[in-house]
């Protein structure tokens, strides 16, 4: 009788520790075999969206977290901060872009997993193998392109990692359910695109910054239903000719910023932002050197968003907010800067206040 019974806590262990075992074929079509739940990650990149899909409670297993992405929003970062006090001591791995990244540290940390932004996968190159020989399994995430089919996967890998598959799949029924219910009403209302062009504002008026073609907030207009006069000059971000914007004459401009910028003229929206501030800011717009000829300026349909909410699953407010932004009768009903805060409000353990979206 011991003896059966023996067995039978052998067969249930062996069974767990099996049925812990899966394969993912990751955005890059890579097929990564991982135990999961993975018990130690270190987050690339998308740390909200980590959490939003994985639950607070996935923050207890992360090891290490490249931190730039998410301290370049400095009040957001400190409200979670605040919340949970244990992020500021997770530790950090550095940064791919500026070629501060760190493998040895990364291999230090001992995770089982190491999530990556496809465009941190690419930029690491060799580094790479280095990682992967040591055992670490890397899962290739990206809500960079803005595509509906590479967030609803990044958003179902997540899930996977963080042993959250069900919550993962809800999150991207209703992003999906937002991004067709827009498309639907544009393709059977059938009216003319309006030109739009968007700016991350950071640089202030004197200066013309980023802007967007393939990705980000320039895929973001698309599928709102834009035609996005950045695209034919840029591929993925980079700054137009000041003569090509005034020539190319947006019916719709949007302004992007993070709740610092580069000096006093500098776009700012997000957390801890007063509307009445960023509305000033985002009037100085109008005074720029040849805008007031454009469309947009004359007719004064000039937008202000949070760049903090692009290129994430929660950015499907964002797209309602372009949508009503280029068609205000046909999306009249919309509410993008509540349904921003109603996704927090949902999946997430803090409750911003600031300003996210804004009209002049």
């Amino acid at each position: 009788m011991v003896k059966s019974f023996l067995m039978f806590l052998f067969t249930l262990v062996v069974s767990a520790t099996w049925a812990g075992q899966v394969t993912v074929k990751d955005v890059l079509g890579r097929n990564v075999t991982f135990n999961a739940p993975a018990q130690r990650v270190i987050v690339g990149f998308y740390p909200e969206d980590y959490m939003a899909i994985g639950t607070e409670a996935a923050y207890d297993k992360v090891v290490g977290m490249s931190k730039y992405i998410w301290q370049a929003r400095p009040a957001n970062w400190d409200m979670y901060v605040k919340h949970r006090p244990s992020l500021e001591h997770i530790p950090g791995i550095g940064r791919v872009d500026t070629q501060t990244f760190s493998v040895e540290k990364v291999i230090s940390l001992n995770p089982d997993v190491l999530m990556l932004a496809d465009w941190q996968f690419k930029g690491l190159g060799t580094d790479i193998e280095r990682i992967e020989n040591t055992g670490i399994k890397v899962i290739v995430v990206d809500y960079n392109a803005q595509t509906l089919e590479r967030h609803l996967k990044s958003t179902e890998l997540i899930g996977v990692i963080t042993g959250q598959e069900k919550r993962a799949a809800t999150i991207a029924a209703e992003y999906k359910k937002t991004v067709e219910s827009i498309s639907k009403r544009l393709a059977d209302a059938n009216l003319p695109a309006p030109k739009v062009y968007t700016e991350f504002g950071a640089s202030g008026v004197q200066e013309l910054g980023f802007t967007f073609g393939k990705n980000m907030w320039g895929a973001i207009s698309t599928m709102a239903g834009g035609d996005n006069i950045s695209a034919p000059f840029v591929e993925w971000w980079g700054k137009l000719n000041p003569e090509q914007v005034i020539a190319s004459n947006p019916d719709v401009i949007v302004i992007t910023g993070y709740e610092t910028g580069k000096g006093s003229d500098s776009m700012i929206m997000g957390q801890g932002v007063d509307k009445a501030e960023a509305r000033k800011r985002l009037e100085g717009y109008k005074n720029r050197v040849g805008w007031s000829s454009i469309s947009a300026v004359k007719n004064n349909r000039l937008y202000g968003a949070y760049h903090g909410a692009c290129r994430t699953i929660l950015d499907s407010a964002m797209i309602e907010f372009y949508a009503k932004a280029m068609y205000p009768d046909l999306f009249a009903d919309l509410n993008p800067e509540q349904a921003y805060l109603d996704f927090y409000k949902k999946y997430l353990p803090v409750k911003p206040q600031g300003t996210f979206t804004l009209a002049l």
